[in-house]
């Protein structure tokens, strides 16, 4: 392994210390982890992805309790999986998962190809470390994972320089991931390697003086831990607006249309967008009925990983729609259906719930 650092350890060594402290302080209930099937340590992985442990709980069950098995998760709408997934964020990991379920239930008779790492890279969604976690914790076999906790740990055992996103840091990352990991207790050791990250060598006021590696942590004996791993490169972020229609019926529905399958909250529900008025008002004029704007609601920022969307929701009611579009339904706020809604469409529905609407339409 030419990438790999100078162990600090052997890896017995390394796996017994991780394993002492994680059989007295690791997480021992997680939903996931009784049964501990394929499946369901799949799903779990990939809503781990930018999200804590915390917030996942009540998303998992919830997606449980409705899609038990792999079939059931294939075999169901799209709107239902989306669903269930609002809030969650990273929309992009819901269709793909639903899009993986579907492939294992056409090509591999509804269970997870588990052979080896390869072969479950094969499906949407699921990268070399998620497989790795699949594999180790449903199998039992010898598989490793560097996912952002390993990461931050390994960076600091050994103050390894550099953004751990850089291929040539990666590298030396995955080399030391695959040194350390053991033949035995796989299942045990990559929730371990999650646990320590994630509660004992976190990413701000690490508690170093309890950390059974200190003795050995390069970071910790240069006296500071937290200058590892090194931040991505920063980039300004640039800001696109949009004008967001609140369109609003006498009964006080509001018109949602399904995003196309692909690009920015693919296959969700949003609130019809217009970069201009005067397009807002064109749209207007050629669907809605006696239009009327409402008083403006404030401007608001949704931050993407690549830009800031500047959002300003414009109210307008109307008697009825002259022409009704195939992508779009009437939204009811206070009895609402089953549908994936994007994060800020959500937010701004949220605000309508606590009164019932009855508007009188006028005109534009």
């Amino acid at each position: 392994m030419a990438d790999m650092p100078t162990p600090r350890l052997t890896a017995d060594e390394f796996c017994h210390r991780l394993l002492t402290w994680f059989d007295q302080y690791g997480r021992h209930d997680l939903p996931w982890q009784s049964p501990r099937s394929a499946y369901r340590v799949w799903v779990s992985e990939i809503m781990l992805q930018q999200t804590q442990v915390a917030t996942v709980i009540p998303y998992f069950e919830r997606f449980m309790a409705r899609f038990p098995t792999l079939e059931a998760l294939a075999r169901a709408p799209q709107d239902e999986v989306l669903h269930l997934w609002t809030g969650l964020g990273y929309y992009a990991r819901a269709r793909n998962l639903h899009k993986a379920a579907q492939l294992a239930l056409e090509e591999y008779g509804g269970e997870l190809p588990t052979e080896n790492v390869e072969t479950l890279m094969v499906l949407p969604g699921i990268g070399r470390s998620t497989a790795g976690a699949i594999i180790a914790q449903s199998t039992g076999r010898r598989a490793a994972i560097l996912d952002g906790n390993v990461k931050r740990s390994l960076t600091r055992l050994h103050a390894i320089p550099g953004w751990p996103g850089k291929p040539v840091v990666e590298r030396k990352l995955w080399a030391l991931a695959e040194y350390y990991t053991p033949s035995t207790r796989l299942a045990d050791f990559t929730q371990a390697v999650m646990d320590f990250g994630a509660t004992l060598c976190k990413r701000s006021r690490p508690d170093c003086k309890i950390c059974p590696f200190n003795d050995v942590c390069l970071a910790y004996a240069q006296g500071e831990p937290q200058r590892y791993p090194e931040s991505k490169p920063k980039k300004v972020l640039p800001t696109r607006s949009t004008i967001m229609l609140l369109l609003r019926d006498p009964e006080g529905r509001v018109w949602l249309e399904q995003r196309p399958p692909s690009g920015l909250w693919g296959g969700l529900w949003s609130l019809p967008q217009f970069e201009r008025h005067s397009e807002l008002n064109d749209w207007l004029e050629t669907h809605a009925v006696a239009p009327r704007r409402e008083p403006a609601m404030p401007t608001f920022h949704h931050t993407f990983s690549h830009f800031r969307l500047e959002i300003t929701p414009q109210p307008v009611s109307c008697a009825r729609l002259g022409e009704v579009r195939e992508s779009g339904v009437w939204y009811d706020v206070n009895n609402p259906r089953e549908l994936g809604l994007a994060a800020p469409v959500k937010a701004l529905l949220n605000q309508l719930t606590p009164f019932t609407l009855n508007l009188t339409p006028g005109h534009v």
